[in-house]
């Protein structure tokens, strides 16, 4: 059975870096993408990639209105180096009535002043990306992904510990013994999704891992 791709509208607000990434990546996933600056040298960097683009201060109430904010699924912020135009964008998106706010913040200072004024959701890209650099050459690279699912709670993928190798997961018992689910394993030739208990584990294995951060770097460390 196929799954149907649900297009969603999305406006982005802000053109640095990363608000470009952004807008590139949602359109290549078949959303319907309009991208505001209100600088014109910036939109035209986009001006061949997304077809909807609109020159204009958003930190101006009426502009916002002109664009029908609340036609939108998602409103990103992403102007990351002026605080101040954040701050104003994000209250009059709330106030107009957009579904759901995303914003870009440099800070967690300025994270906790965004979620006090409404934002749905704060992204600190420095940050995320830092932490998990951090990570992965902290483990020796053993780490190859990581999503966080709370402050406890990770899923990681990773290399097989050399100790449990030629071992089963039923002979390690991972999930009575540290709280670790085993959700796919995989190698150069296939992905295993779900393994069986006496599923063994062999050299070049790759896990994917559910559980504790501080019981799983007990084997990436």
């Amino acid at each position: 059975m196929k799954v149907k791709k649900i297009k969603k509208s999305i406006l982005i607000i802000g053109l640095g870096k990363f608000g470009r990434y952004l807008a590139l990546k949602m359109q290549d996933f078949g959303n319907q993408v309009m991208v505001v600056d209100k600088e014109e040298a910036e939109s035209q960097k986009l001006a061949t990639k997304i077809d909807d683009i609109f020159i204009g201060d958003c930190t101006n109430e009426e502009v916002l209105k002109s664009l029908g904010v609340t036609d939108f699924d998602i409103c990103f912020v992403t102007i990351g180096e002026n605080f101040e135009s954040s701050i104003t964008i994000t209250m009059l998106l709330k106030k107009l009535g957009a579904k759901y706010t995303v914003v870009k913040t440099g800070s967690e200072l300025q994270s906790e002043l965004l979620r006090k004024i409404g934002a749905d959701e704060i992204i600190y890209p420095e940050k995320e990306l830092a932490e998990k650099l951090a990570l992965k050459y902290h483990t020796g690279q053993s780490m190859k992904s990581y999503l966080e699912l709370n402050k406890d709670y990770s899923i990681i993928e990773m290399e097989v510990p050399q100790k449990w190798i030629g071992s089963s997961l039923m002979e390690l018992d991972l999930r009575k013994k540290f709280g670790l689910n085993i959700i796919a394993i995989k190698n150069s030739n296939s992905v295993n999704v779900v393994p069986e208990p006496v599923e063994s584990f062999r050299e070049g294995d790759v896990i994917v891992v559910v559980g504790q951060h501080s019981t799983i770097l007990k084997y990436i460390s």
